[in-house]
């Protein structure tokens, strides 16, 4: 079996995530790994021209980086506090943010959760998690929040 000593585990800082972060733990007390919990804050350098100007949208991802940030220390502090654990912010498209994140850091594993979308939601929103697993040189683990 593979040698397991970096786990990257993708949030969203839902609800959800504290399950997601549940499974990673276990992953990484399982192999005696540790993990390294990443958030990625939304590109939005799409709306530029959009009569909205680039500084304005620089400022509002800033500020959301920031609080993410905040956010993600607490995370860790209270939901890995038997592994060796890091967070991370960091800002993009998330799939690809993802996997440069899991590249960077050596990650020999993901686990990261879905939002189990199906039907039109799917196709408006698209699948970070899909496009992770179909990308992805390293495995994968989805959870799915609890029905």
């Amino acid at each position: 079996m593979r040698n397991i000593k970096t786990i990257l585990c993708a949030l969203d800082l839902s609800q959800h995530s504290e399950v997601v972060a549940e499974h990673a733990a276990a992953f990484a007390k399982a192999f005696s790994a540790k993990v390294v919990a990443v958030y990625i804050a939304p590109a939005l350098t799409q709306y530029v021209g959009f009569h909205v100007p680039p500084s304005s949208i620089e400022n509002f991802v800033s500020e959301i980086v920031t609080g993410a940030e905040q956010n993600m220390k607490e995370f860790v502090e209270e939901n890995f506090k038997d592994v060796a654990a890091e967070g991370k912010v960091a800002n993009g498209y998330a799939a690809e943010e993802i996997l440069n994140q899991a590249e960077s850091c050596g990650a020999d594993l993901i686990v990261m959760g879905t939002h189990g979308r199906v039907g039109i939601d799917r196709i408006l929103f698209g699948s970070v998690a899909e496009r992770i697993v179909k990308s992805s040189p390293i495995p994968v683990v989805t959870v799915r929040p609890a029905t």
